[in-house]
């Protein structure tokens, strides 16, 4: 630990700062069971408007995740929700200068919610054709955002900073507060940012394509096999240049204490994103569609790894703005200032410890319930009966 850390953790035990590397770790297999279950959530919604001869074909692709969008979101909202339990100054910083991206990750979320649940409410091609838009647009919002967002938090998000008296301030060091403050909305489209938009989405429809393959047949499985083929080349290819862009140009030395050790498991992070995604493209076109889906999977928890490996310990903070604004010669790290009390985190762990292997067995139970294959053999048609009716 530099010397700089020291500083941020004068006053504190070494106790705390362990619970706090725990709780960011704990807070980073959170966002990778999200990425990893609503990943194909989002794929399959945004596909919606453009995959199914029939609107059969398109129930087929909403009942294949039916069972799993809505249980999926409470991994994002834990995520939310352990952020503010463990580090409230980094949920505070978050929420409140991003507000407007994290606004449009909302409304993308109820859009998709209310597609869903509404689409089958009526049996017209107009009605449904409508809710199938609103479920694209409800899942790529969310999508682009998020990618974006992941993408300045790997660069190091610019802030800008106010110091304060210690008891406002969301960074507390030497007596002194720290209020920061993203810089601008437009400043978080960087061009580096904007490409792990487009990859979050291309990666997600092939994610979304490749699970249709495993969870149907027929002529719904063999449109998802050649999309997710086409779109997977070009999410291999955005992968490429955003994990190599990533690590060179924002690895160590970039003013993040970013250290050595950790651009390697950085690297190998991505390189593993990189390989498990041609796996998925080879084994979809071998027709092995289990392992391209665990394959496609795989890569999208090695890609947000690698995200998470550059956060640390800086929480996606360009964290040479803090120790200008404080006065300080050099960066500190970011992750100690925010924590909140050892009690809190001591709490919350050991609630972690009972309620993990809970949701975990409670995930595997409803696989299981529904891992079998749904083809249009299994939905009836009831859009020609409405056409008989009118």
């Amino acid at each position: 630990m530099s010397n700089l850390s020291l500083i941020a953790l004068e006053g504190t035990a070494w106790g705390d700062y362990k619970l706090a590397v725990l709780w960011f770790i704990l807070i980073g297999v959170l966002w990778v069971g999200f990425f990893f279950l609503e990943g194909f959530d989002f794929g399959v919604g945004m596909l919606l408007p453009f995959m199914g001869k029939n609107d059969v074909e398109k129930r087929v692709m909403v009942n294949a995740i039916g069972p799993h969008w809505d249980g999926n979101e409470v991994w994002l909202l834990t995520a939310g929700g352990a952020t503010f339990a463990a580090f409230a100054g980094w949920y505070a910083s978050l929420f409140s200068s991003l507000y407007l991206p994290l606004f449009l990750v909302l409304v993308g979320l109820i859009l998709r919610g209310v597609s869903f649940e509404y689409r089958g409410k009526q049996p017209t091609a107009t009605w449904r054709k409508s809710f199938d838009w609103m479920a694209a647009i409800g899942s790529f919002l969310p999508t682009l955002v998020l990618g974006v967002g992941f993408a300045n938090f790997l660069k190091g998000v610019v802030i800008t900073a106010a110091v304060v008296p210690e008891s406002i301030g969301m960074f507390q060091v030497g007596g002194a507060g720290l209020v920061p403050i993203y810089d601008g909305f437009w400043g978080l489209f960087h061009p580096y940012c904007l490409v792990g938009g487009l990859l979050f989405v291309t990666l997600f429809v092939t994610h979304g394509a490749l699970f249709l393959a495993v969870k149907t047949t027929g002529s719904v499985r063999d449109q998802a096999k050649a999309i997710a083929e086409k779109v997977g080349l070009v999410a291999l290819v955005l992968l490429l240049v955003f994990v190599v862009w990533g690590n060179i140009a924002y690895g160590a030395g970039r003013g993040t204490n970013l250290t050595s050790t950790m651009m390697v498991f950085a690297w190998i992070a991505g390189v593993l994103a990189i390989a498990t995604l041609a796996g998925a493209w080879y084994f979809n076109r071998a027709g092995r569609d289990g392992l391209a889906f665990l394959c496609g999977g795989l890569a999208v928890v090695t890609m947000i790894a690698t995200v998470l490996l550059h956060m640390f310990p800086n929480l996606g903070f360009d964290s040479s703005v803090v120790g200008q604004a404080l006065g300080l010669p050099s960066a500190p790290d970011v992750l100690p200032l925010l924590k909140n009390s050892q009690t809190t985190l001591t709490l919350m762990t050991y609630v972690a410890i009972v309620m993990t292997p809970i949701v975990i067995l409670y995930q595997i139970w409803t696989w299981w319930v529904f891992r079998r294959r749904i083809s249009t053999a299994n939905i009836v048609d009831d859009t020609k009966k409405a056409a008989r009716a009118a």
